[in-house]
């Protein structure tokens, strides 16, 4: 079970005598084992004894009340708009999903000043390091990318980031050419800013919101600054029966049929949602090596109807890589894991879709895919960046243990997450930041909310009275 590289018996932190999950080829589940980290990376994975008679660490970790995994991935987080007003009623009983996304859901987005996006972003940073996840892609809403990525440096988390981009013309006095122009304009600049390395923690990529918004010209220059500069494409894509709808209407095809038409499909793009997709469209993902992302959580509150029109069980079975999300709202990837275990089984009554094991690698390896690292993170094995996880065994949803691969997806949570490494670099410890101070940012969060609202001239709503 051991490997290490050669020559090195001095590392910088190991962690000793835990339950390691490895998702290694095999998927190993290690007793007593324990973890060498050098750098950023993993240099050794075993059992204990076999790594004690070999390394020595300038910090030992005990782990003898850990399951230890690799660092969780949220493939569809809104970072901004979301976290600072999540507490305040979208639209009104009854209103349609673009009238409340015109009315009550953008102008929030919009309502954020600089200041407040880098604040949301930290507050987001550190609910997903608290729950385990040490990578994520963000959704395609941010406006001031420089401070958000200045943020997000300062928590320590792994990210695929982008500004906000509508190159279709909804405002009369700008021409489509000029808003065309705009935004690709804008992803070749934050592309060639912050996309040079992919092994860098912050990475940007062209976000593409949705057809709505991006006309076939910005996916053709995103395709290519994608291809060119070895980054992703992430998207937003039929969540309801009005996308099909409009690309029928406007292309005479279905989303997926006119996106593989222009050939900007591909290992290196990421559709979210995708619920409203037909057999040939699930084919041609296939075909492709198209990545899909499902948000359990926004599928049943959004009332997308995924369970009676998705096609997820015919996509896994295809082989198409599906990753899974929270959306932003409820920031907790094992609910939605456990929500994905669970939401296909009852819909079409067969309790072998989706076990455990599967739904677990669809936030590690799967997700590792999805963010162009399939062979750096992951999984726990030598070479592999040193992203890790320890749950805390202690916690009462843990006891008692038995088999944790299921326990992490039937009882687990994110409550249960004591420890977080990135890169190497133990950025939770002890259920705290070690590199934000927590208390400080809360603050700032608080206020940035009262403002966010207050600019926006809505009014908080509460289903009962509140005297």
């Amino acid at each position: 079970m051991t490997a290490s590289k050669p020559g090195i018996d001095s590392v910088d932190t190991m962690i000793v005598g835990a339950t390691i999950v490895t998702m290694n080829s095999d998927r190993h589940v290690i007793r007593d084992g324990s973890i060498a980290m050098l750098g950023d990376s993993i240099v050794a994975v075993g059992k204990r004894a076999d790594l004690d008679a070999v390394y020595e660490a300038k910090t030992i970790v005990d782990g003898r009340h850990f399951v230890v995994t690799p660092g969780f991935t949220d493939a569809h987080v809104h970072i901004t708009g979301d976290p600072l007003t999540r507490g305040v009623r979208r639209g009104e009983p009854g209103m349609d999903f673009s009238k409340t996304l015109m009315e009550w859901v953008i102008p929030l987005f919009h309502a954020h000043e600089p200041h407040d996006e880098q604040v949301s972003a930290q507050v987001a940073a550190l609910r997903m390091l608290h729950g385990g996840v040490t990578s994520f892609i963000e959704a395609g809403t941010v406006q001031h990318l420089d401070d958000v990525v200045e943020g997000l440096q300062k928590t320590g988390i792994r990210s695929r980031v982008g500004a906000w981009v509508e190159g279709r013309s909804f405002d009369s006095s700008v021409s489509e050419t000029a808003a065309i122009d705009s935004a690709i304009e804008t992803l070749e600049k934050e592309v060639n800013r912050f996309g040079k390395s992919p092994d860098a923690r912050i990475v940007a990529w062209p976000l593409l919101i949705g057809h709505a918004v991006n006309p076939d010209e910005v996916w053709l220059a995103a395709k290519r600054l994608a291809d060119d500069n070895d980054v992703g494409i992430s998207a937003h894509m039929s969540p309801y029966a009005s996308d099909p709808a409009w690309f029928l209407g406007n292309t005479g095809k279905r989303p997926i049929e006119h996106l593989a038409d222009l050939g900007v499909l591909g290992e290196n793009v990421s559709l979210t949602h995708v619920v409203y997709v037909s057999q040939s469209e699930v084919d041609i993902l296939a075909e492709t090596g198209t990545n899909v992302i499902f948000c359990p959580y926004a599928a049943l509150v959004g009332g997308f109807g995924a369970a009676s029109h998705g096609l997820f069980p015919e996509m896994a079975r295809a082989g198409i890589n599906i990753m899974l999300g929270s959306d932003g709202v409820a920031i907790d990837i094992m609910n939605s894991a456990r929500l994905m275990s669970g939401f296909f089984k009852d819909a079409r009554n067969d309790e072998t879709l989706f076990p455990a094991t599967e739904v677990l690698e669809m936030i590690t390896l799967n997700g590792a895919k999805g963010m162009g690292l399939p062979q750096r993170i992951g999984a726990i094995e030598v070479g592999r960046k040193a992203d890790i996880v320890c749950h805390d065994t202690d916690r009462l949803q843990w006891f008692p243990e038995f088999d944790v691969v299921e326990q992490l997806l039937e009882t687990a949570n994110g409550a249960g997450v004591h420890s977080v490494w990135v890169d190497g670099e133990r950025v939770i410890e002890d259920y705290r930041s070690t590199k934000i101070d927590e208390d400080v940012l809360r603050a700032q969060a608080r206020e940035s909310a009262s403002s966010i609202v207050s600019r926006t001239g809505m009014s908080v709503h509460h289903p009962w009275p509140v005297i």
